[in-house]
């Protein structure tokens, strides 16, 4: 081999670049592994424990902790350069959101009421049920049937004054739709930087979000999140930010008194006088405080159920007018919007605008409660400062080392913020920060005007609710709605316990591939294992230099390498033997041995290639980063073998030692074969024909279990203490959702439970009602264990999983399946066509492959209920369906690789003697490849996540039925459709 000094300088700086960009993973293991020691020795509850390590690993970030000699690293560089690990492996959040662009065109059209225009936008959102195209192409569909006479560019509808620059009354729909094409694709961009900037400081490891096409779809990803209904309500915010000026208890005079009593004749009340009485010379802050009890000693008759207001006022105020129960807000706030109720307000505070604080719980009796707030509301109902003013807003501390909220407002914001604090200084009154309604927190300007805009509040705040305020203020609004059509949620435990099963498969599959190589090839094994270890380094290395994120079905794309990546090796050592047995010296043998196998392995790697690119076009998520790590593992796979193998056997060969690429078990195996599987192709046309009818039989009445991927739904992993009946729990639930599937996954103490139950509803409530509904069915199973506990899995005990797919973009994920499999089919059909230049080639590879997916699909139909792990149809059988077309085309093309090969050298041979033995010599080839790709996924499945049982099922299925393919069926049908099945003298099939 030619440039051997540049290969080992290559492979040693390769090398030594993998281990320097892994090094960056370990020590940001350490440093998290510091973090949590020290939150768990400093703290009890789950909540004090994740700010801890959340303060320590801020502590740390700006902070040298990685010194290497030339270079040192911050926290937060080290964490940047560390290996992001998936959802799956760490826990946390995946999820697809869909900005609503029926908010945006209806915000656009200043909240039209046309009838027309109104219809469309309803009858567009039932076309997207079945639709691939967008939301905007199906509204325009939707209006051409509904306009009649009417034009969108009217004063009614997109004609108004807040685009009375971009559309005029004479533009026609056409001109219209561009104009609203791009303001839409504007307002979808502004909702992606919203999200951007709240996720971007959240606070997890390496989050992830990327817009997909123009769809107005955003994926989410925030692996090892642990507070999964903050970060869901963080993402789905909406409404705009304000700022309000706050009513004093002074400016409500007995408001909550006369309400008080007014309540008591609206609702019919016959009770006693409130015990609650002011005297006209007493101060109105003496009623608020006679109103919660603080000073009157008879004031118990308040709780006493005799007055309907006062019933709700529960704990301590921690801002507001009045704190209210909990479980009483939805209530109060009823009895505020009333007529008469609002009659009791002053002249001079008619417009006040009731809202409520984030829920609190009073430490003393556990009660949890809400402050309440009074704004000082106008005519328009509209804030004197909104929160699109804000051009920074951080977590900080304060001198005496509290968490509190720095913020730097626009000129604009700037100038009305200091006429605000102003007033609320001199009054001594406050400011609220308001956001969906809700009370954020509510400042006193204590140091008078605050000008310049540079602002710090402070309050009662733990990290966690300064940095979400800091978020809320530093990201403002999104222009419409953002709801989760797809979701999964991955608690910490399942993702530790996917890491420690897929380490153990991962050794178990690596020993066995290492031990099985040097008991086939002796010496030569072990100079393979070398460059497979070397080979698994570097695809480790380039990950974590990509900064790609290692998933689990990544980690099994790895595993799947190890059992792949020796079939360079073995199409090498093959050919050397047969060199050998021609009576080549051992260096001219080596020489050419690497030579011939070079076209098979380049074909085999090429075509396994074609399909893990369409699978990572096509996959999002898990399945993009196993098709990331399979083009990785041929990459390096390829050089591996072809040029470190070779260094170390021809380092070997080159000091006159001898190196048989065998030992004596395996010197004479498949040696002198003559099998006549030509001869028998009729046979194995029965055997396919009866296998492929039996599936189709299956698949058109048994069906098969599609997964929520494929039909919309919501599904959840539940383990619990003990054992429990999967038919029971069942009808349990059957009580609850009407519509639901339970299995039993694994352990007998694990269930999947799948229900379509307001599968059309995506908003945070309903997921919420959903999981407490389902909470509620299984609560006598789970005794002891709350809500909060089962709906985190804490201790590996309750929710550790949970998926939703809506019906919409179920639809998209089938078809873009479907495009994936019929795509991949028609490249490598293109690409054989290409290389053997006859279209028979590709007839028979390609018909292989469709046995194969068939017999594949009919197996899972047939076993799918008998089988204790699922094996559900979702996008990781899509995933396990395209490898097992790229396993099938690889072991086919290596067989038609040697078929062409040989009937080039025996020109004049004439039947299928010269395909008979092309196929005899490749055989050892094939079973090899076969058994240690097999050995690889059996030690996967009976050792790895359960969550990969279905997928590394096709796989096995897949390898043993495309072995057998390649062999039985490709060739044969190859062979069947040539005109002349002889040879011309210039050896080229006729």
């Amino acid at each position: 081999m030619q440039n051997k000094g540049l290969v080992i300088l290559f492979a040693l700086l390769f090398g030594l670049v993998s281990i320097y960009q892994l090094s960056f993973t370990f020590k940001s293991n350490q440093l998290e592994n510091e973090a949590e020691t020290y939150a768990t020795s400093n703290y009890d509850n789950a909540e004090a424990i994740n700010e801890a390590e959340v303060r320590y690993i801020d502590s740390i970030s700006n902070k040298e902790v990685y010194d290497i000699g030339i270079a040192s690293f911050t926290g937060n560089e080290v964490k940047e350069k560390a290996m992001n690990l998936g959802l799956d492996l760490k826990g946390g959040l995946n999820v697809i959101l869909q900005i609503s662009v029926r908010d945006i065109l209806y915000g656009l059209s200043n909240n039209s009421k046309d009838p027309a225009f109104n219809k469309a936008l309803t009858d567009a959102e039932e076309l997207q049920k079945d639709s691939q195209d967008t939301y905007i192409q199906s509204f325009f569909q939707a209006w051409e049937n509904v306009k009649g006479d009417q034009k969108l560019a009217s004063p009614d509808i997109f004609a108004n004054r807040n685009l009375d620059d971009v559309i005029d009354i004479s533009m026609s729909d056409a001109d219209v739709r561009s104009k609203l094409e791009e303001k839409v694709d504007e307002s979808i961009i502004s909702a992606f930087e919203v999200l951007r900037k709240r996720i971007d400081q959240f606070g997890v490891t390496s989050p992830n979000i990327q817009r997909l096409g123009n769809s107005g779809r955003v994926l989410v990803e925030l692996p090892g999140v642990k507070d999964i209904k903050r970060a869901t309500e963080l993402i789905t915010t909406t409404a705009q930010l304000q700022f309000w000026d706050v009513e004093t208890p002074q400016n409500l005079g007995d408001f909550f008194a006369n309400t008080n009593e007014t309540l008591k004749s609206v609702l019919g009340t016959k009770q006693e006088t409130a015990v609650v009485e002011q005297d006209s010379t007493e101060t109105n802050d003496s009623t608020i405080d006679d109103l919660l009890g603080e000073t009157s000693t008879d004031s118990t008759d308040v709780t006493t159920g005799v007055n309907p207001l006062f019933e709700m006022v529960s704990g301590p105020r921690t801002g507001g007018i009045l704190a209210i129960k909990l479980e009483d807000r939805d209530k109060f706030k009823s009895y505020l919007e009333m007529d008469e109720v609002k009659a009791n307000l002053p002249a001079d505070a008619r417009y006040t605008k009731f809202a409520f604080g984030l829920p609190s719980i009073d430490t003393e009796t556990g009660e949890e409660y809400v402050d309440l707030y009074a704004l000082k509301g106008n005519r328009d109902n509209e804030p004197e400062l909104s929160g699109g003013v804000v051009t920074e807003a951080r977590q900080s501390y304060s001198q005496t080392n509290k968490p509190t909220v720095s913020m730097q407002m626009n000129a604009k914001g700037a100038k009305i913020w200091e006429e605000m604090t102003g007033r609320a200084a001199a009054q001594g009154s406050q400011i609220a920060i308001v956001l969906d309604d809700i009370v954020y927190s509510a400042p006193t300007a204590s140091n008078g005007a605050i000008s310049g805009g540079n602002t710090e509040i402070s309050g009662n705040f733990t990290v966690l609710e300064a940095t979400d305020l800091a978020n809320v203020l530093r990201a403002g609004k999104l222009p419409a709605r953002a709801e989760i059509i797809q979701a999964d949620q991955v608690g910490p435990s399942l993702g530790q316990e996917a890491i420690d099963s897929g380490t153990l498969s991962f050794l178990i599959a690596l020993s066995l591939v290492l031990l099985w190589m040097v008991l086939y090839y002796g010496k030569a094994g072990i100079f393979a294992d070398i460059a497979l270890i070397l080979n698994i380094l570097l695809i480790f290395g380039v990950l974590s230099g990509l900064g790609a994120v290692l998933t689990l079905p990544g980690l099994a794309g790895i595993v799947l390498t190890i059992g792949m990546s020796v079939d360079a090796n073995v199409l090498i050592f093959e050919r050397i033997r047969e060199e050998l047995g021609n009576g080549k010296s051992q260096k001219e043998a080596v020489k050419d041995g690497f030579s011939n196998a070079l076209s098979s392995i380049l074909d085999a790697n090429i075509t396994t290639g074609l399909t893990a690119i369409i699978l990572f076009v096509f996959g999002t998520g898990p399945i993009k980063g196993f098709a990331t790590t399979l083009l990785i593992g041929i990459v390096t796979s390829l050089f591996t073998a072809i040029f470190i193998t070779r260094l170390f056997v021809d380092w070997y060969v080159n000091r006159n030692k001898s190196l048989d690429f065998s030992t004596g078990i395996t010197k004479n195996l498949f040696k002198n074969n003559n099998v006549n599987f030509i001869g028998k192709r009729k046979i194995a046309y029965i055997i396919s024909g009866v296998m492929i009818l039996i599936s189709l039989a299956s698949l058109f009445t048994n069906k098969l279990d599609q997964g929520i991927d494929f039909v919309g739904g919501r599904t959840y992993q539940v383990r619990f203490p003990e054992a429990v009946s999967s038919a029971t729990v069942a009808a349990d639930l059957e009580d609850v959702f009407n519509s639901v599937e339970v299995k039993t996954i694994g352990a007998d103490n694990q269930l999947k439970i799948s229900t379509k139950y307001k599968v059309d509803e995506n908003s945070v409530e309903v997921d919420e009602e959903v999981q407490t509904m389902l909470y509620n069915g299984l609560k006598k199973y789970l005794p002891g264990i709350t809500y909060e506990d089962f709906s985190q899995g804490k201790n590996g005990v309750g929710k550790v999983l949970s998926s939703k797919v809506s019906p919409t973009i179920a639809d998209d994920i089938k078809t873009e399946s479907f495009w994936a499999v019929l795509g991949s089919l028609i490249v490598v059909f293109l690409y054989i066509l290409i290389r053997f230049k006859r279209w028979q080639f590709s007839l028979g590879a390609v018909a292989a492959v469709f046995h194969d997916v068939i017999i594949v699909l009919g197996i899972f139909s047939l076993l799918y209920k008998f089988m204790p792990f699922s094996m559900e149809i979702d996008q990781a059988f899509i995933a396990a369906i395209l490898t097992v077309i790229g396993y099938s085309l690889n072991d086919t093309v290596v067989v038609f690789d040697r078929i062409r090969e040989v009937l080039a050298e025996r020109a004049g041979f004439k039947g299928g003697y010269n395909i008979n033995a092309a196929i005899n010599s490749t055989l050892s080839r094939t079973l090899n490849t076969s058994l240690t790709t097999l050995v690889v996924l059996i030690a996967m499945f009976a050792f790895g996540a359960e969550s990969l049982r279905g997928l590394l099922f096709a796989l096995i299925v897949g390898v043993v039925v495309g072995t057998y393919s390649s062999v039985f069926i490709a060739t044969p049908l190859m062979y069947d459709t040539l005109k002349n099945k002889g040879v011309n003298p210039d050896g080229e099939i006729e």
